[in-house]
């Protein structure tokens, strides 16, 4: 149990300390991939929030998701790629190849809903190759272009607004 609060202290020594800079958006593509990386220690509407994605305009195959969770059932199955604190070692390098794909892939835009920060939440989307990033506003702002205000379980107002602002930065077909 120690061993966890000092292996998360080092995680967020090195985040604060490597943070990368956002980058500039840089033209008008629309969105064809998404990822989604969910926090369902708060939210556990998954299905809900994907099928909300889908019925606004995004395709289902496009779709990439990835789900945090404290605590990992072994026996349990899950649906969707789940992962906890024991993806990454003490010098904060991630271990598991799923969340090492999802962090390099190139998204046309990662959707980090989670609205409590938590170290190994930041450091995915800090790393990820996603060219644009939304997030709640409650998140520090270094880590995403666009911030929606709202909670976590509202996520019809989250798709909502998030599709109107894709809208008005001409992201959508």
């Amino acid at each position: 149990m120690f061993l966890n609060y000092l292996k998360i202290f080092f995680l967020k020594y090195t985040l604060r300390n490597k943070w990368q800079e956002l980058t500039i958006l840089a033209g008008t593509a629309p969105i064809q991939k998404v990822g989604l990386l969910i926090d369902a220690t708060v939210f556990s509407k998954n299905e809900g929030l994907i099928k909300e994605l889908i019925f606004q305009g995004f395709l289902q195959e496009n779709i990439s998701v990835l789900v945090y969770t404290d605590t990992l059932n072994k026996k349990e199955s899950y649906t969707l790629p789940t992962f906890n604190y024991d993806i990454i070692n003490w010098n904060g390098v991630i271990i598991e190849a799923v969340v090492n794909e999802f962090i390099a892939t190139k998204f046309d835009v990662l959707i980090s809903y989670y609205d409590i920060p938590k170290s190994i939440l930041l450091l995915i989307t800090n790393h990820s190759k996603a060219q644009f990033k939304v997030g709640f506003s409650s998140i520090d702002k270094r880590f995403n272009h666009l911030m929606i205000t709202t909670s976590s379980e509202k996520y019809p107002i989250f798709v909502q607004e998030l599709f109107k602002y894709l809208k008005i930065l001409n992201k959508l077909e």
